[in-house]
């Protein structure tokens, strides 16, 4: 990477899982990381919506743990990738995102999706196989809400009235097609840490994804492409494969049993699948300059998962991503004199 490659925003994203069934405990640990990727400088912190355990937790709902988390933070700006979109009432998480956003002064990223498991489409009484349709109608509905306009009956808009959101709505896509069809909805695009079903490595199965989502691309303003990345540095690579080695490893056996992965998996060719990022951050910032979707992103977004690595170890780890691995592929903080901002994207990202 080159000082002539634009500025892009760092992120990172947690799951919001332990190793116990203490959630309380693990939910504290996961706002202590937000309030560290704060004070690090990271540009954007996001979590992701799972209304089913996944051993150690998950989140059911992300905008209550945003809202703790905007009075915890000063600057950094909170997403959701994703809000499994189809499982919610879009009125009704309009006025969330209304409200974490005047809480948190304006730092609010929205992100959804159509989410992937047949039990919480159950749990929730909604047919899984239209959750295409489903996701449509209720990104329609809630745009035009969070754009303060009449929703549900006349005469009702959502209160508090609702920032400029023209710019944060984010979809996940796992394909071509989806990636234009966010193009078309004017989303700002997020790609997933591994591209499942596929063989070939992540960044291969995805590039043209990332291609067909710029070239369908028809607004005025430039769009942002946000590429999340499973990051681990350490002091160096046998310290990051015993940090996150099973637990990669258990992941993809769990992933295998669903189909989305080949039966059998060895250690490495689970670390391959994830697409990890582990090592010495020399060894990392190698690695994702070759990196073949990192070009035309404007977001890197950094995450941990499947690993649960010690909360110590995640905290060091977001220092080793802001101080060592992001400012080599070019990333500057931002000013942390205010909230960060929602910055446009410059000609030639």
């Amino acid at each position: 990477m080159t000082s002539e490659r634009p500025r892009f925003r760092l992120g990172f994203l947690t799951h919001v899982q332990g190793r116990d069934q203490d959630i309380a405990h693990t939910y504290r640990n996961a706002q202590e990381l937000f309030a560290a990727a704060d004070e690090l400088g990271f540009d954007v912190g996001w979590v992701a919506q799972h209304h089913v355990a996944h051993g150690g937790g998950g989140l059911s709902s992300p905008w209550t743990f945003l809202a703790h988390a905007a009075a915890r933070t000063s600057r950094i700006r909170l997403g959701t990738a994703v809000t499994v979109l189809p499982l919610e009432d879009p009125i009704r998480l309009a006025e969330d995102i209304a409200t974490v956003d005047a809480l948190s002064g304006g730092r609010v990223e929205i992100g959804v999706g159509s989410g992937s498991s047949a039990q919480e489409y159950a749990a929730f009484g909604r047919d899984a196989d239209r959750k295409r349709e489903l996701t449509s109608e209720n990104l329609d509905l809630l745009r035009r809400a969070l754009a303060h306009e009449e929703v549900g009956t006349p005469g009702f808009r959502v209160q508090p009235r609702p920032g400029d959101f023209g710019r944060r709505v984010w979809q996940g896509v796992f394909s071509a097609q989806g990636a234009e069809y966010a193009a078309r909805r004017g989303s700002n695009l997020l790609l997933n840490r591994a591209a499942y079903g596929f063989d070939s490595p992540t960044d291969e199965v995805q590039r043209p994804w990332a291609d067909a989502f710029l070239a369908a691309w028809d607004r005025p303003h430039r769009p942002r492409v946000g590429l999340s990345r499973f990051v681990f540095p350490a002091k160096d690579r046998r310290t990051a494969l015993r940090a996150i080695g099973d637990d990669v490893h258990r992941a993809a056996l769990r992933m295998a049993e669903s189909g989305a992965f080949p039966k059998g998996l060895d250690r490495d060719e689970a670390l391959r699948r994830f697409h990890s990022f582990h090592g010495h951050p020399e060894e990392i910032v190698e690695a994702l300059g070759r990196e073949q979707v990192l070009p035309v992103a404007t977001d890197l977004i950094a995450q941990f998962n499947p690993a649960v690595p010690d909360h110590d170890a995640a905290v060091r780890a977001l220092e080793l991503i802001a101080t060592e691995v992001a400012p080599a592929l070019g990333w500057k903080p931002a000013h942390r004199g205010g909230p960060a901002r929602v910055e446009p994207v410059p000609a030639g990202a």
